[in-house]
């Protein structure tokens, strides 16, 4: 591993510990030329997914989308940052083992409506506002009362 600051490629370990549930190992390192210490992370790298759209199409999976939408949901609301990081997490890798290499778009949006109901039923609204292409006020009443006034 090269060192960021003096670009020397001798280093040590200090220490390791599992990160991320297990799926990543964080590891702090020690320069032997310059004694800076920095810290990588190692993780499985996955094969490309790539998303099944609508209409056909293919494009490559991007996980900042489903954070995004994630964030843009629960925007002003109390839910985490880093819960909202470990959801995406838990269900990136549901999607991977329930669809392998190529997951439709529709899959994407219900796992996260499902999510986002256990974590917040207002982002769920939302959400879910954006997702059905809600109409007008109708809908969201519908909706609304569709949660059982949980």
């Amino acid at each position: 591993m090269k060192c960021p600051k003096c670009d020397a490629d001798q280093d040590k370990v200090i220490d390791s510990r599992p990160w991320k549930d297990g799926a990543v190992v964080r590891r702090r390192r020690e320069c032997l030329s310059c004694n800076y210490r920095f810290t990588t992370y190692e993780e499985i790298e996955r094969e490309d997914l790539r998303v099944i759209k609508r209409d056909g199409r293919y494009e490559p999976f991007d996980r900042r989308k489903i954070v995004m939408g994630f964030i843009k949901a629960c925007e002003k609301r109390p839910v985490s940052p880093e819960l909202i990081d470990k959801t995406a997490d838990k269900l990136v890798e549901d999607l991977e083992q329930k669809y392998g290499r190529e997951i439709p778009t529709t899959a994407i949006g219900e796992k996260i409506m499902d999510a986002l109901k256990k974590l917040d039923e207002v982002a769920y609204v939302r959400f879910a506002s954006v997702y059905r292409q809600f109409r007008d006020a109708r809908d969201f009443v519908s909706e609304v009362k569709s949660l059982g006034g949980r």
